[in-house]
């Protein structure tokens, strides 16, 4: 939901409460694994079709049109679940996850300050009044500022610790792998602009702000992971079969 038009303030505390408890409720999820991440994972995803679903309702009237659509947001939805799946059972699935979640979350945030105090030119005015093309340019560094300082973390820890505590000496240099980074980061800002873009058109055609109102202050489930949809179907399915393609 990058560069969205802000809400009441009257409604900041119910808006950070729910995001207090969303976090808490993810995190524990992803950290535990297993049975556990399957089981929030298939509901979100499950929640998120319906909403995807409600949509199309009111898209389009009852016929082939908006039988296609529901299936396809099916799949979409589908697909989605099973990458963040098997990219959490992958070694450092962990990280994984957290980075292209914290990437797709920088990107919003980019994109908010970017766009709240450049402002400027609009990309899609019709679609979604509020974004601008300072926010994407906002949302590519907040991507790649998360990118970096996970990619970072993550070559700390599997470094060889000396007392339990990575040695400066023992962390590589960034350097060499800045260029493939920093373009990960445009290409995943991108795709969850593009992503977000996408349901936005959805609520236009249908008639509605917000895809459903079971998240207090926040709007419906599919109001927060639209980017992240799209970015797990792409980026997600390159990482795994990038992993295939080396393990061969």
């Amino acid at each position: 939901m990058a560069d969205a038009e802000p809400r009441p303030n009257s409604d900041l505390a119910t808006r950070t409460m729910s995001a207090l408890v969303m976090l808490a409720v993810s995190g524990f999820a992803l950290w535990a694994g297993g049975m556990a991440w399957m089981v929030f994972v298939l509901v979100i995803g499950i929640g998120v079709w319906f909403e995807w679903s409600g949509l199309c309702l009111k898209m389009y009237p009852p016929g082939g049109k908006r039988t296609v659509w529901r299936y396809g947001g099916a799949v979409y939805c589908g697909i989605a679940c099973a990458v963040l799946l098997a990219l959490r059972d992958m070694p450092e699935g962990m990280y994984t996850v957290l980075m292209i979640v914290g990437a797709v979350i920088g990107t919003d945030i980019g994109a908010y300050i970017f766009g709240r105090t450049i402002g400027g030119p609009k990309i899609a005015p019709r679609i979604s009044p509020s974004k601008t093309w300072a926010g994407l340019l906002g949302g590519m560094t907040g991507a790649t500022l998360v990118i970096v300082l996970m990619t970072y973390l993550e070559m700390r820890q599997s470094f060889d610790l000396e007392g339990g505590f990575a040695t400066s000496r023992s962390c590589p240099s960034l350097a060499s792998e800045l260029p493939v980074l920093v373009v990960s980061g445009i290409v995943l800002a991108i795709l969850a602009q593009a992503g977000d873009f996408f349901q936005s058109w959805m609520k236009r055609k249908a008639g509605v702000k917000d895809s459903g109102n079971l998240l207090p202050g926040h709007g419906g489930l599919f109001d927060r992971v639209d980017g992240l949809l799209l970015v797990l179907v792409v980026t997600g399915n390159l990482i795994l079969l990038s992993e295939l393609a080396g393990g061969l």
